[in-house]
């Protein structure tokens, strides 16, 4: 690592002093809440910057006359960079400071977004959101070194889904400030969000802090009284990282399945995200600004299906994940049919269906990086998210390049036919990691 980004190394353990139990769980709890709220933050003002061209769009096809087909291509490379980007910077999560490289990602993303508002050409509009897709990937991993490093196996499931909840809360709340600003300027959308990312940096700097053993602290599996997730094996393979990515991430078939699934779970989730409010207005006659309310509806009952289905995959499967997974796919790729065959005359209908979407949809959502997670141990956790990640990003190429030129050549329906499928397939793969992420419970 050069001497210029030494700052990103990690924080040096501290020596264990505090041998009373009362008070290591009280610290212990003081810390984990705090890295907790500061990572769902910080990653809420990665989506400000990233998913604030949703409402844009149709603005800025009518002021520059941009079709539909370059601005799905906008999507598509922004999507496929940053998934290749979460993928590469999965490796480098695994092993830097989670406080300064999720603050360095964050501002030079805001950065692009700045620059890409303050744009009129085609040109560096795409120069300046690839840019943003790339830095836009330096954001998860380090929230998966953290919530990994200061919550156990065994309580993941609900403490990710928890966290999970940023990416609906910071949709939501950036397609409700941009329905605003819209009205006034296009640019806006790009510039507004910018700034209150450069305040995340600040706040992100302040509050965020490493593992535990860098405040004095024990590690998590200690804490929590159970077993390693590294065997002693594994601890002499951990030395060398890539040698571990290989046998825990690599060469587990679950993972790949996951991979596969979570492609075209994302080709819905994004489809619906980033031409929602085109296609309401299109499709469902919809005013463009009562459009980004009902998309901020769809990410607000995604909230609520993260962290039921969290809950699911503790309490009731036990750790097994795919199997929630499975049901909650299922389920969205009914209503995602009904939404599509709903007749225009129906707008209240197909909110409540644009609701119920959002809810199944970001359950298996929220559970893949935790299946991954937990199939590749902390040691390696932001790498096997950051494998996932690359395929749901990858779906972009269908999501964003491929809608946009099926709808503008074929019309809705066959955009439409291209999700429900795509629901299927996912579903199907998620059959495959039915026993996937168990976790043994104690024995007595």
């Amino acid at each position: 690592m050069t001497n210029i980004l030494s700052f990103l190394k990690p924080a040096p353990e501290r020596e264990q002093t505090i041998t009373d139990q009362s008070e290591l769980k009280s610290k212990y709890k003081y810390w984990r809440t705090r890295v907790l709220y500061t990572t769902m933050i910080g990653y809420v003002m990665f989506y400000f910057v990233r998913k604030n061209i949703s409402i844009a769009m149709p603005a800025i096809e009518a002021d520059l006359g941009i079709s539909k087909a370059d601005l799905g291509l906008f999507l598509t490379l922004h999507g496929v960079v940053y998934g290749i980007s979460k993928f590469v910077n999965g490796f480098f999560g695994d092993q830097t400071n989670p406080r300064y490289f999720m603050a360095l990602g964050l501002f030079l993303s805001a950065s692009m977004s700045l620059l890409f508002g303050l744009s009129s050409g085609v040109l560096a509009f795409g120069i300046f959101w690839l840019l943003n897709g790339w830095f836009q990937g330096m954001g998860f991993p380090p929230c998966a070194n953290s919530l990994t490093n200061w919550f156990s196996p065994s309580e993941r499931g609900v403490k990710f889904a928890m966290w999970n909840t940023s990416h609906s809360i910071g949709a939501a709340l950036v397609l409700l400030l941009n329905s605003f600003l819209v009205v006034y300027d296009w640019r806006y959308c790009f510039i507004v969000p910018a700034a209150l990312a450069f305040v995340g940096v600040l706040f992100i700097l302040n509050r965020h802090r490493d593992n535990p053993e860098s405040l004095g602290l024990p590690p998590v599996e200690v804490y929590k009284n159970e077993k390693a997730e590294v065997s002693v094996e594994e601890e002499e393979e951990k030395g060398d990282f890539k040698r571990f990515v290989r046998k825990h991430v690599f060469g587990n078939p679950a993972i790949w399945f996951l991979c596969l699934a979570n492609f075209f779970l994302y080709t819905i989730r994004y489809a619906i995200l980033d031409w929602g409010p085109t296609f309401l207005t299109e499709m469902k006659g919809v005013d463009l600004q009562k459009a980004g309310w009902l998309v901020a509806g769809y990410e607000g009952f995604g909230i609520l299906g993260m962290l039921s289905s969290g809950w699911m995959m503790d309490k009731v499967f036990k750790g097994r994940g795919g199997r929630a997974a499975l049901i909650y796919m299922a389920i969205c790729s009914v209503a995602v049919f009904f939404f599509w065959k709903l007749p225009n005359e129906s707008p209240f209908f197909y909110g409540i269906l644009l609701c119920v979407v959002g809810f199944f949809i970001y359950g298996p959502q929220a559970l893949v990086g935790i299946i991954a997670a937990n199939l590749a141990t902390k040691k390696a956790a932001a790498t096997a998210i950051g494998l996932t990640g690359l395929f749901a990003y990858l779906s972009t190429v269908l999501s964003g390049w491929g809608l946009g030129y099926l709808v503008t050549h074929h019309g809705w329906s066959l955009g439409f036919l291209l999700l429900v499928i795509s629901g299927v397939a996912a579903t199907v793969f998620f059959a495959f990691t039915w026993n996937s992420g168990y976790i043994e419970e104690k024995t007595a």
